[in-house]
């Protein structure tokens, strides 16, 4: 009878230990889920920050070249040549254009199907309602 009551007081220990790690390790896991989550979420925001700060770094260096190319005075020659289209005293400067020119190439169905022939204000009358037709 003193077996069976030992066996069953080691089964209850037994249990309750185990019944009190569990609770434990619960208790555990509760307090240190926050602060590990706060740790990850923060390391991805570093190196979303990290990520940022090396494009800004890039754009920057971009910047300064171009900075460096605007510095030389031939390539501002030359971008005012090219964009502005300036000539230099003594020079003659010929623009070639084409037959077409954008605004034909980007016309619409709507600005094909008006007459050419009608006065203005009836051809802004005819592309507002065909417009609103289609």
């Amino acid at each position: 009878m003193s077996r069976r009551r030992l066996n069953f007081n080691r089964r209850r220990n037994t249990n309750s230990r185990v019944l009190v790690l569990g609770f434990f390790l619960f208790f555990l896991a509760l307090t240190i889920a926050p602060p590990v989550q706060h740790y990850f979420s923060q390391r991805a925001e570093i190196s979303a920050v990290k990520a940022q700060i090396k494009a800004g770094d890039a754009a920057v260096a971009e910047a300064r070249k171009e900075l460096e190319l605007w510095r030389d005075p031939e390539y501002v020659k030359s971008q005012a040549r090219a964009r502005l289209h300036f000539v230099l005293p003594g020079e003659r400067q010929y623009i070639v254009t084409d037959a077409t020119t954008q605004a034909e190439e980007n016309k619409t169905d709507v600005a094909n199907n008006i007459p050419v022939g009608l006065p203005w204000y009836n051809r802004l009358i005819a592309s507002i309602t065909e417009t609103g037709a289609n």
